[in-house]
């Protein structure tokens, strides 16, 4: 479904909310600036991308497909195709879930495309209604500004990863407990998530930061390459992010294991400590009827005595080892 569609007239003028007969006639003067943005890509909006833009089936295929794709750059020489990745936050998830943005790039028109409402383009949106500006520069600053925005998304919630993992941290060396792990194992799976999409993105504005398609302006390149040291900062972040959480885990594992050995050793004292006890009343626990001393007047008070004699013994004799 087409969301919004705007045109930037040759005279200057904005024209917004297009029909499609007007997006087919800006589109065949090849002046201006076009842009369509479409959510939610039903055939419908296919037939728009196949016959008006007559854009490659291929490209056409994963711009519906609901499959997840890897970021990737298409170079089909009247345009390109692109994908990018950014932060789902229409998902009720514990682990990070990216969404993908597809940019069709031609001489005079960006076509976007994603599933979901992205605050990138939603943020554009409205900086150009404040400022037409914006699209006086050409495509390729058009879609520099929509994969800037999408980019600069991914930084808040990468701090926000960075206090989970702190409060992770303290969780696990005072209180470790099986909720812990699990919120561990989730910012892991994270963390795992923001990489994949990052380093094949990093590669993608690197191409068009050197020249390499002749839609990007040389003047255009340097603001990609602005993009590709956000990039890389990112997947620096990301990757102290996630030797972080390892170390988290190794913590919690830790923690874990040494309050097994307190409990160990608390049960193997106690079991010690009546060890000789057991001995000892199962010695007079015996039914033989010829035991000595089972007549003796006061060798049931005498046994208790030196039952609790050896116990305090070997709980005094534990307190010095500091055992206890």
């Amino acid at each position: 479904m087409i969301k919004f569609a705007f045109y930037l007239a040759p005279d200057g003028k904005l024209l917004d909310q297009l029909g499609m007969e007007q997006i087919r006639t800006f589109l065949s003067t090849g002046e201006g600036l076009l842009w369509v943005d479409i959510e939610d890509v039903t055939n419908e909006d296919a037939e728009l991308l196949s016959n008006v833009f007559c854009f490659h089936p291929l490209a056409v295929a994963d711009c519906i497909s609901k499959n997840i794709h890897p970021p990737k750059i298409d170079d089909f020489d009247d345009y390109l195709f692109i994908i990018v990745h950014g932060i789902n936050y229409h998902i009720e998830s514990e682990v990070v879930e990216t969404t993908e943005l597809a940019l069709f790039l031609g001489k005079n028109y960006v076509v976007t495309g994603h599933d979901v409402p992205m605050r990138s383009v939603s943020s554009m949106l409205d900086r150009i209604r404040k400022d037409e500006r914006l699209m006086r520069r050409g495509v390729d600053f058009l879609a520099h500004d929509l994969i800037d925005a999408l980019v600069d998304n991914i930084m808040p919630t990468i701090e926000e990863m960075d206090e989970k993992n702190d409060q992770l941290e303290a969780e696990a060396l005072d209180e470790p407990k099986k909720e812990t792990l699990m919120s561990i194992m989730q910012l892991k799976r994270s963390t795992l998530v923001l990489t994949r999409v990052i380093l094949p993105q990093r590669e993608i504005m690197n191409g068009l930061s050197r020249g390499e398609y002749a839609l990007i302006s040389e003047r255009a390149q340097i603001y990609y390459r602005n993009i590709y040291d956000h990039l890389v900062r990112i997947e620096m972040l990301t990757l102290g992010l996630r030797d972080m959480t390892e170390s988290v885990l190794s913590t919690y594992l830790s923690s874990v294991s040494n309050r097994m050995n307190e409990v160990m050793k608390v049960l193997t004292i106690i079991a010690t400590i009546f060890i000789p006890l057991t001995f000892i009343t199962g010695i007079y626990g015996m039914n033989f009827a010829n035991m000595p001393d089972l007549e003796w007047r006061y060798g049931y008070f005498i046994i208790l005595i030196v039952m609790a004699v050896i116990g305090i013994s070997l709980v005094v004799y534990f307190r010095r080892r500091r055992w206890l």
